[in-house]
């Protein structure tokens, strides 16, 4: 079995990145973790990849400053030298532009902690909360130029309860994300999705 070579991006603690390695480790997993790549010099991520054998590299996004594609092309050069054929998204602080998700179009998805299509963007634990809802989750999804709002791969929720705060909320929704993230991995890999 040929196994795709995976590129996580993170921009801090890489907990989704480990679920990523982890289940990666099984022989009959069809994707490998060849590169852990941040935007943030010291994430802690990044010597967890270490520690687990993986080439972890860092592309500083403050260099650049407003030069955004500038910042996403040197994203995409790392990429190409470790022979990169999916990204993962764990966790990465920084919105990429339009040419690189054109470049790595169906081959780019993202963990996000919300079911989609509610609560895009930033603070779905809390806007959840004030929007009384009952159920919360996570989504696994393409990225596409619009904001979280590429085609789902896998979804799973968990119910939201009357004594719930953001952190508690946000820590069931993170052992959904640890869950599904490795089988949308699987899937993509497989060429099933």
């Amino acid at each position: 079995m040929s196994r795709k070579r995976v590129a996580i991006l993170i921009s801090g603690r890489g907990s989704n990145m480990a679920a990523l390695i982890e289940a990666a480790q099984a022989a009959d997993y069809p994707a490998e973790i060849a590169l852990v790549l941040s935007n943030v010099p010291d994430a802690a991520g990044l010597a967890r990849a270490r520690e687990a054998g993986i080439a972890a590299e860092v592309v500083d996004h403050k260099p650049f400053g407003r030069d955004h594609e500038a910042f996403d092309r040197a994203l995409d050069a790392t990429l190409q030298v470790h022979h990169i054929d999916l990204v993962c998204l764990a966790g990465f602080l920084r919105v990429l532009g339009p040419w690189f998700v054109e470049r790595w179009n169906g081959r780019l998805i993202n963990i996000h902690p919300s079911l989609l299509p509610a609560f895009k963007g930033l603070h779905t634990h809390e806007r959840a909360l004030a929007a009384g809802a009952k159920e919360h989750g996570a989504t696994v999804h393409f990225v596409v130029p619009d904001l979280d709002s590429g085609r789902i791969i896998e979804q799973a929720s968990v119910p939201v309860l009357a004594r719930d705060t953001p952190e508690t909320l946000a820590a069931r929704v993170l052992e959904v994300e640890h869950r599904i993230y490795p089988l949308a991995l699987k899937r993509l890999a497989q060429g099933r999705v």
